[in-house]
């Protein structure tokens, strides 16, 4: 017989326990957490690892210490920061947010989870963790580490992602999140998931929870949270232009929606190389994973371009480190110059 759950007040004691002896306190967005840095360091952590961030989040402060600084900066200098960590929208909407926040707020971040949730590009889990983090005042926080923890201490079953299991999983952090004094149990959810917890091979053997945890009474804790059913990546063709010219090679800045948007490319093309006439030869070959799709890529070395487009612009090439360029593009690019050299 399974023992029932601690209720909201002893699960937030025993948890504000765990994290004062157990958690994590040293990560570079908890010392001076301002509202801003918060903002800045939740929208990196998103689909990406901590030790991952950690660099950037240095580099992007070092270089936009405030939200009045980022505000001012220009676009390609905020993409050259973000180059690397993906998902580019969110570097672009880190931006917007500055300058809305700096339109609307006067530069001062509400404190409210509401309000906060009109800021572009912030939703329900940022507003939260800004609260908690931030302010120190309430703000429930369901990301990918809540979501297995409450999946496993509760036993919800089903696949988190789903709006039926989404609503479960909200309204149960929105019963045991405090009040007052958020900022350590909020951390506390997220170190638990993050370093006991696990997807895989969890720590249950140190964690104190297990005498009440659903999962762990019922022998499921490899069961939960549900998986999503598998499906095959696709791979998908993609073929770039190389245009070189008295030391500038041609590049192209790519609209601010879809993949890599806002960042400068070499030129795309879709249609077929032979098309484009005789003189065109392989210059390389690289390979990218997107979230839904791998990319195959192949480029083609021209000597010229029919007509050139508004959006493309003839680049130094020992000026490239001062633009926002994908990453596998930049990598392919600095082994060709390299080579060539």
């Amino acid at each position: 017989m399974t023992m029932p759950s601690l209720t909201p007040k002893q699960f937030q004691e025993h948890l504000l326990t765990w994290q004062r002896h157990h958690g994590r306190h040293d990560l570079p967005w908890q010392q001076n957490p301002s509202p801003y840095r918060v903002l800045v360091s939740e929208v990196m952590l998103q689909q990406t690892q901590v030790v991952t961030v950690i660099p950037y989040f240095e580099r992007w402060m070092a270089s936009f210490p405030t939200i009045e600084a980022l505000a001012n900066a220009t676009e390609d200098a905020v993409m050259n920061h973000w180059q690397g960590l993906g998902y580019y929208s969110r570097a672009r909407n880190l931006r917007k947010a500055a300058l809305y926040i700096q339109d609307t707020w006067n530069g001062e971040f509400p404190a409210d989870v509401n309000a906060l949730q009109n800021i572009p590009g912030v939703g329900r889990y940022t507003a939260g963790a800004i609260a908690a983090f931030a302010f120190n005042t309430y703000g429930p926080i369901v990301d990918g580490n809540v979501k297995r923890l409450f999946c496993r201490y509760f036993g919800i079953e089903g696949v988190p992602g789903t709006s039926a299991v989404d609503k479960q999983l909200w309204s149960t952090a929105e019963a045991y999140t405090p009040t007052h004094n958020n900022r350590q149990y909020a951390q506390g959810l997220l170190d638990m998931g993050a370093t006991l917890c696990k997807p895989k091979n969890p720590a249950c053997d140190a964690c104190s929870f297990t005498t009440t945890c659903k999962a762990y009474q019922t022998n499921r804790v490899s069961e939960l949270p549900t998986p999503k059913p598998k499906k095959v990546t696709p791979t998908k063709p993609g073929h770039f232009l190389w245009l070189e010219s008295d030391g500038k090679l041609l590049l192209e800045k790519r609209a601010d929606d879809g993949i890599w948007g806002a960042l400068w490319c070499l030129p795309q093309i879709y249609l077929e190389p032979e098309q484009l006439g005789e003189h065109i030869k392989l210059k390389g070959v690289f390979k990218h994973t997107f979230t839904h799709y791998k990319l195959d890529g192949k480029v083609w070395q021209i000597d010229k371009l029919g007509v050139e487009n508004p959006q493309q612009q003839w680049m130094p090439l020992d000026q490239l480190d001062d633009v926002g360029l994908p990453k596998p593009i930049r990598t392919f690019i600095e082994k060709h110059v390299k080579t060539q050299a």
